[in-house]
């Protein structure tokens, strides 16, 4: 068994889309269900984000119950600035040193409100 994505609702696909782009992600597959709209992307190594896209939807997407979404990236501080400076992304925490963990972390919104964690792993 493995673990093969995590899928989280979306109200707008294509500003999803770009902003996972900007970390790097890209599409990796997709599908329509009964309306819904499935988007899967990923960095490639088999782990990916689902986004699932009610085009017909009202309903304000709600990201309770998530604490947020972790991301690699080779440099947390320039990845950070480079997000911000590219989506205006709000940010939630700056970039910080976590010591325990032997990495460098910094923390943003994504474009409907999940919290997304930039990790920079110290080598």
């Amino acid at each position: 068994m493995r673990l093969i994505h995590t899928a989280i609702t979306v109200s707008d696909l294509d500003a999803m889309l770009d902003f996972y782009g900007e970390l790097g992600l890209s599409k990796t597959g997709e599908f329509t269900l009964n309306g819904v709209e499935n988007v899967y992307v990923g960095s490639g190594d088999g782990l990916e984000i689902q986004f699932k896209h009610d085009p017909k939807s009202e309903e304000a997407v709600d990201p309770a119950g998530i604490d947020h979404l972790a991301v690699e990236v080779d440099d947390a501080d320039e990845a950070f600035e480079e997000l911000v400076a590219a989506t205006g992304c709000p940010v939630v925490r700056d970039p910080f040193d976590v010591d325990p963990a032997g990495a460098r972390a910094a923390f943003v919104e994504d474009p409907d409100g999940y919290v997304v964690e930039l990790v920079e792993y110290l080598k």
